[in-house]
């Protein structure tokens, strides 16, 4: 049975998923000089929304549609070509599941860390997952969605300490495109998984943060792990 409580627990970035140590490539982009505040957040927020943002959304919720999950971890590593972002999506996609277990207990999670004992890509675990507490595929899409622009936020207040206020601001002003995105993600999703296969769902890239991964694994000190 659905219940939007789930989703709350889920979507609350105080769930024990390890998000809180990434920054969705933010770390990166404040070093190179592409985010200085909060205008050129958002512009980073929008073009991760529309790339990571619809490619993860579309997968969560083709995982919890019944998509083959082997299938669909290795479509998200055809999607990924920098090692340093595949290794993070995998240890996300680790604690998820680790999380989720304690959340809400399931012979089908239990079958995923199995099958998966180093790790799935975070938006195959989190479609899994949202099937497990009784979620649909509209909010598996949801919470990818939304994670990928309030990640690179709530990192930037930290890293160059934003004013949380106006963070929040960014995330309400992108709130309608989010919509749009997840209603992408979404139709992409059952088409898939009813006629296309898996190889049809979005492949949306962004280069320059697939670089920017590669160059921030090799840092010596940095805040997030990715």
């Amino acid at each position: 049975m659905m219940s939007r409580a789930a989703l709350l627990v889920l979507a609350d970035g105080r769930f024990p998923a390890g998000g809180h140590a990434h920054s969705g490539g933010a770390e990166a982009a404040v070093k190179a000089g592409r985010i200085t505040g909060a205008a050129d957040l958002e512009e980073y927020c929008r073009g991760r929304l529309h790339t990571a943002g619809l490619v993860a959304g579309a997968f969560a919720a083709a995982a919890v549609l019944g998509a083959d999950v082997r299938e669909l971890d290795a479509a998200a590593d055809a999607r990924t070509p920098s090692a340093a972002l595949r290794g993070a999506a995998r240890r996300l996609g680790r604690q998820l599941l680790r999380a989720a277990r304690a959340a809400w207990p399931s012979a089908e999670l239990d079958a995923l860390a199995r099958e998966f004992p180093k790790g799935a890509h975070q938006p195959v675990v989190l479609g899994v997952v949202a099937r497990a507490a009784g979620l649909s595929a509209v909010d598996a899409a949801y919470c990818a969605a939304y994670e990928s622009v309030s990640g690179p936020a709530t990192a930037v207040v930290r890293l160059l300490s934003l004013d949380p206020f106006e963070a929040t601001g960014v995330l309400a002003r992108l709130a309608a495109e989010v919509d749009l995105v997840v209603d992408r993600a979404v139709e992409a999703a059952r088409e898939a998984v009813e006629e296309a296969g898996v190889d049809a769902l979005p492949a949306a890239s962004a280069p320059l943060s697939e670089i920017g991964a590669e160059w921030h694994a090799g840092w010596a000190v940095r805040l997030f792990a990715s």
